[in-house]
């Protein structure tokens, strides 16, 4: 019996044809290969299973100042020319160690597409290169200047929000903290599969430890290549369930995957919110793996996510 088999009463048949096809393909584990090397695979793969992309108004390349000079390389996203549309910042996932503005490319300008409004995609420094906190203080310092910058670029200061998948749904939950913190106002915190705890415990990590899109080994790889001991792993920058008071930041958009090892811990931190009063919004999308929301040309769950992920902000941003 293959790992697939395991998982298989669980997965949609679009689902179950994506990991076999994957299967087939017999490209190494990512974790198998050195960082850079990483980086190189995952950006190859990365359109694969994409939806058409979406021809925008304003596609922009700049670079964002960050606390020690380093320009950060992001690329900005409008479906239109007019001034004052609301303004998503995205970090892209990967576990801090893979990942960039080109392999998120796709789903941000659907994201500005669909909900209409201004995305900045920033490209945060990687681990190992850039270890614990590097990334977590690279998106506050983008999120920062592009509050004080957003008309500059005709957005409106006003109606800001944050998101991102995985490792940068990590950092977007933590960013939300640090708006919070700041007196900066955010209309959303927009979070797909985040990365919450400290460790990998839940009942979720075991049982889909294997066979799926995101496995133990992986998990293991990218977290030691970002954090380098207890104390790190266990700071509410890398684990926003540890966060010792949430209560008054941004209302929460959360979109999970069921058969994913984080779907526990996405599902610990809407409790969370809620508990601190928080306003919470829980999808949580059966049968599917994390990574689905990059495969909506085979997955019709992805495609729903952005749909949904749109009518949040948008409900958040007073469009609706």
């Amino acid at each position: 019996m293959t790992d697939l088999h395991i998982h298989h009463t669980r997965l949609t048949p679009q689902m179950r044809s994506v990991l076999e096809r994957m299967a087939r393909a017999g490209h190494p584990p990512l974790h198998t290969l050195s960082p850079q090397h990483a980086r190189v695979a995952y950006e190859a793969g990365a359109g694969v299973l994409e939806v058409p992309k979406a021809t925008l108004a304003r596609v922009e390349d700049l670079h964002i100042p960050a606390r020690d000079g380093h320009g950060l390389p992001a690329r900005l996203y409008a479906p239109s020319t007019h001034a004052g549309l609301p303004l998503l910042l995205y970090l892209h996932g990967g576990g801090f160690t893979i990942g960039s503005i080109a392999t998120h490319d796709i789903l941000c300008r659907e994201l500005a597409r669909l909900a209409g409004c201004m995305v900045v995609s920033l490209d945060y420094r990687l681990a190992p290169e850039h270890r614990f906190p590097t990334a977590s203080n690279d998106a506050w310092d983008a999120l920062a200047w592009l509050a004080g910058n957003a008309q500059t670029l005709g957005a409106d200061p006003a109606r800001l929000a944050v998101g991102g998948d995985s490792a940068g749904g990590t950092l977007a939950a933590v960013n939300a903290i640090l708006a919070r913190d700041a007196g900066l106002p955010l209309a959303l915190q927009l979070l797909i599969y985040p990365g919450c705890a400290a460790h990998q415990d839940t009942p979720s990590h075991a049982t889909f430890a294997r066979g799926l899109v995101l496995e133990e080994p992986a998990i293991s790889w990218f977290f030691g290549n970002y954090v380098q001991s207890r104390a790190e792993r266990e700071d509410w920058r890398f684990a926003p369930l540890l966060a010792p008071d949430v209560e008054g930041v941004a209302p929460a958009w959360i979109g999970l995957a069921e058969c994913d090892p984080l779907v526990d811990e996405g599902v610990d931190y809407a409790d969370k919110l809620r508990l601190a009063g928080v306003p919470v919004d829980l999808d949580i999308y059966r049968g599917v793996t994390h990574e689905f929301i990059k495969m909506g040309r085979a997955i019709p769950e992805a495609r729903q996510a952005h749909a949904d992920a749109a009518w949040a902000l948008r409900q958040a941003f007073g469009m609706e």
